[in-house]
């Protein structure tokens, strides 16, 4: 009797050990006021691309709870290996999530999460994490495909108003696309919002110039007037700056713009702009750390999630009925009923010009097989006049 006693006891205390072991290992695991979270943008508050960006980590972690203590912003980081110290530093702070804005920073943001696999490192327009398969490494895209789409239908009913009002023919209902680059991310969004235009007015042409930088804004600035010479009556942009949308007002033409409200920059000329709301992103991934939950490889939302969307219509400058359109398109692209590369176009693939043909009732699915845009077809009507 009591030798079983005594092996009853030892079961306790064996159990006991266990138990004070999990716990204490379970102590070690990050708490909420513990956690840090790093952001690496490319430029600061003074580009609307990484204001957007910066905006929003900062409501994503007031969201949270995170005190200013828990986040480290590292601003004007260069694409190079100025990249890759700035997430080391971050490591070495304590942070347990390393995020990232710019498309070039993605080689230094893989090279960190190898060296560094117990950090997760989230960038945000990459394309390698479907690829690279490491556990610590993902990519994250809004479906801003889907913003230009609406805002390029804003552009294609001012177009048919300006037509209405004898201010132009339909043969020059002609917008100008100030691009940053000639790759996939902005070749999607510019045929996104000139398929947008076309479907409201069939008329309507495009021409582009680009900028080889993504924040300019003198050079933006005179690209717009590059393009106003050259015909243009409404100006979108790739670009970070506002400059565009200031210099289409200076030519009493109209614009719509990308990540901020630019109406307030030219509130006679910009009508619209496209957006995305980063903070759904990064609160998202905030909470997969805390929680101890994976993250997505590639994450990609749109118009259902908040993700993506289009700011408020400056309605003292858009044409009659464009609020009414914008609401019937927007739940057309929530309920699936709209698909933004839908055919009829035909288009030459930019990087193997390779020739291809969607029909009517047929359309090309974007961002599927990763969160970044990989549309790389120049399609026609659109003319990029330094190819």
């Amino acid at each position: 009797m009591e030798e079983t006693m005594k092996k009853a006891l030892s079961l306790i205390l064996a159990v006991l050990m266990l138990l004070s072991v999990t716990l204490a290992f379970a102590s070690c695991e990050k708490t909420d006021d513990a956690f840090k979270v790093g952001f690496i943008f490319l430029h600061d508050e003074n580009s609307t691309y990484d204001k957007n960006f910066i905006d929003a980590a900062k409501a994503a972690c007031a969201a949270l709870g995170l005190t200013e203590d828990q986040m480290i912003l590292k601003v004007n980081v260069p694409e190079g290996a100025e990249c890759y110290d700035a997430a080391c530093e971050l490591v070495e702070a304590g942070c347990d999530l390393v995020f990232a804005d710019s498309f070039g920073h993605e080689a230094f943001m893989i090279q960190a999460a190898k060296e560094f696999p117990d950090v997760q490192f989230c960038h945000a327009t990459g394309t390698k994490a479907h690829t690279e398969k490491l556990a610590n490494y993902h990519n994250a895209f809004a479906s801003i495909y889907e913003g230009r789409y609406i805002a390029g239908i804003v552009a294609g009913m001012k177009l048919n108003d300006m037509i209405a009002k004898g201010e132009i023919t339909a043969d020059k209902a002609v917008i100008g696309y100030v691009a940053a680059f000639y790759f996939e991310e902005v070749i999607s969004g510019f045929s996104a919002f000139y398929l947008g235009a076309r479907s409201v007015c069939p008329s309507a042409t495009m021409i582009t110039l680009k900028a080889d930088s993504w924040s300019d804004p003198v050079k933006e600035g005179q690209i717009a007037q590059s393009l106003i010479d050259q015909g243009a009556v409404l100006i979108s942009q790739h670009s970070d700056n506002p400059s565009p949308a200031t210099t289409a007002e200076a030519a009493g033409l109209f614009h719509c713009g990308y990540n901020s409200d630019m109406a307030s920059a030219a509130p006679a000329a910009s009508i619209i702009s496209a957006r995305a709301d980063w903070s759904i992103y990064l609160t998202y991934a905030v909470e997969c750390v805390l929680n101890g939950e994976e993250i997505a490889t590639d994450w990609c939302e749109g118009f259902n999630e908040g993700a993506n969307f289009v700011s408020p219509l400056n309605t003292a400058v858009a044409a009659p009925g464009t609020q009414e359109k914008l609401d019937e398109v927007a739940e057309g692209l929530k309920n699936g009923s709209v698909h933004v590369f839908a055919g009829p176009w035909t288009g030459v693939h930019v990087w193997t010009g390779e020739a291809f043909e969607c029909a009517e009732g047929e359309w090309v699915e974007e961002s599927e097989t990763q969160s970044a845009p990989y549309f790389g077809y120049i399609i026609d009507g659109i003319t990029r006049l330094d190819a």
